[in-house]
């Protein structure tokens, strides 16, 4: 286990990626299901009704979007340590992200919090792109794209699902 998080946590930093992880179905499921539990956990922290949809929507979207991406491109054998390494990272940026929004007082303007949960957003876009590149052999800037088509694939459904 302990391989496992430090291979997460040097995909934060952009020092490794997905093929640092152990090969397997279990630890991709055991990794994606606490990235859906994180989900639920910040919908019920937030207090949003429709939080365990959007999160299960964003995350069905990401999974499928990489996956057909790496079937187009003859990578089906990363398919796995793919998401387990997207849900990884996921479920703790998802946590640090849930965090932050706890602390929000509406009645204060909290610059500096505003501030974090940007930054935070930007490191997880990046984040990301580093996790494509190495999983579709491609460089960073194709990595980022394919986070930001990502990210607003997913934008636009949840703005039209559910507002």
């Amino acid at each position: 286990m302990s391989r496992v998080l430090i291979s997460l946590l040097g995909m934060m930093r952009l020092r490794s990626g997905p093929q640092d992880l152990p090969a397997g179905r279990n630890l991709m499921l055991a990794l994606a299901s606490a990235y859906v539990a994180g989900g639920f956990l910040a919908g019920n922290v937030m207090n949003d009704p429709d939080f365990a949809p959007s999160a299960l929507l964003s995350i069905g979207v990401q999974f499928g979007f990489i996956t057909i991406l790496l079937n187009v491109r003859g990578f089906q054998a990363r398919v796995q340590q793919t998401i387990a390494a997207l849900s990884g990272v996921g479920l703790v940026f998802g946590l640090l992200s849930t965090w932050l929004l706890s602390m929000v007082d509406v009645e204060n303007p909290q610059a500096g919090l505003a501030a974090a949960y940007f930054g935070l957003f930007f490191w997880s876009l990046a984040v990301d792109g580093h996790i494509y590149r190495h999983s579709l052999s491609s460089k960073m800037g194709t990595g980022v794209l394919i986070a930001l088509i990502i990210f607003t694939i997913n934008f636009v459904l949840l703005r039209a699902l559910f507002s």
